[in-house]
């Protein structure tokens, strides 16, 4: 189903599915158990724009230390399990908003029942996971290895075995780090699966390839109406994350809000430290809350006609720098000036 027909699930008060917007999730990468390094990190996420965090849930004390971090947080907090069906217990009776499990590592049908009926206990939804590296040795037979359509049958069937447990509060996620594999996955369950979609290319790699390799996989699932929730998988900094899939999600307009930053590619016409000094913008924009686009172009002999379609721009000479607004030279400006007089521009914005 497309994104608009998938079931709503409440998520501690974060609504996903249906008309809702896709929401920004990442996940902590501190020791859960660290109580206080899981929420300065946690609160630095929300900062930067995280709307669902995720915690790892690998022992009991662990879980419960969700109660106590989920005390002094503001977005939902989802406990991430493998293996150990009473971890999950143990995590929603600690507050967990959300629960992410793959049935087929945490053992027998009676031991995810148990999960499921705590689940139905606390009403707290639970997101069926499956990875391409987690695939059961008959659909490895069955299909010659990993493929789409065996990912998409594995994660169907733990959704059918909790459906028949009288449970349908889920959220489903299929993950592989083979970006085209991975989108053809999507295509298949969502044609196929009611329940909202949590999306991400699994094990993306670092800020560099990660990047890369998610922007192409998860534009390409959102623009065909995919996806209720995404996450950047990268190794790094998780606030790494929030940046690029709010990016990804503006530029698929599936998100609006936030300056969006500009900038030529730089030629031998260049006379200024454009790089530097397009960093620079992009550093100081980020917490501006206007919904303008903010040009910084490289020379004056370009760079009006360049930036005629921002709503405000730079563009350094020798020694000197434009302001421009739609297309028009405002006023010139001494290069060290140029960013001074882009932020009080911006502070004192009036459309």
């Amino acid at each position: 189903m497309l994104r608009e027909e998938t079931k709503v699930i409440d998520i501690g008060g974060v609504k996903i599915g249906g008309t809702y917007p896709v929401a920004i999730q990442s996940m902590t990468n501190t020791k859960t158990e660290d109580v206080k390094a899981t929420v300065e990190q946690i609160l630095r996420l929300e900062a930067a724009g995280c709307e669902i965090i995720r915690c790892a849930v690998p022992t009991m004390e662990a879980a419960e230390a969700l109660g106590e971090i989920k005390k002094q947080i503001h977005i939902p907090l989802v406990a991430d399990i493998h293996f150990d069906y009473r971890l999950a217990i143990a995590a929603i009776e600690n507050g967990a908003d959300k629960i992410r499990i793959n049935p087929g590592n945490i053992g027998a049908e009676d031991r995810v029942k148990a999960v499921v009926d705590k689940a139905k206990e606390y009403g707290v939804p639970i997101r069926v996971g499956v990875n391409s590296g987690s695939l059961e040795k008959p659909l490895l037979e069955k299909y010659g290895g990993v493929t789409a359509e065996a990912i998409v049958e594995s994660a169907l069937d733990k959704v059918h075995m909790i459906e028949n447990m009288g449970y349908g509060n889920l959220v489903v996620s299929i993950k592989s780090s083979d970006v085209l594999m991975c989108i053809r996955a999507h295509e298949l369950i969502a044609k196929q699966c009611p329940y909202p979609l949590h999306v991400g290319i699994t094990e993306s790699g670092t800020v560099y390839s990660g990047n890369v390799k998610s922007s192409v996989g998860l534009g390409i699932i959102l623009h065909e109406g995919i996806g209720n929730t995404i996450r950047v998988s990268l190794t790094g900094d998780p606030a790494e994350e929030i940046r690029t899939a709010k990016l990804i999600l503006k530029t698929l307009g599936l998100r609006k809000g936030g300056i969006e930053v500009v900038s030529c590619p730089t030629c031998g016409r260049t006379k200024i430290d454009l790089i530097g000094l397009a960093n620079e913008v992009e550093k100081m924009v980020a917490d501006i809350p206007l919904d303008i686009k903010v040009a910084v172009m490289g020379c004056v002999v370009n760079g009006p006609g360049e930036a005629r379609e921002a709503d405000i721009g730079i563009a350094g000479g020798i020694g000197e720098g434009l302001l421009i607004k739609k297309g028009e030279v405002i006023r010139k400006v001494k290069e060290e000036e140029l960013l001074d007089t882009l932020r009080q521009e911006l502070l004192n914005w009036k459309e």
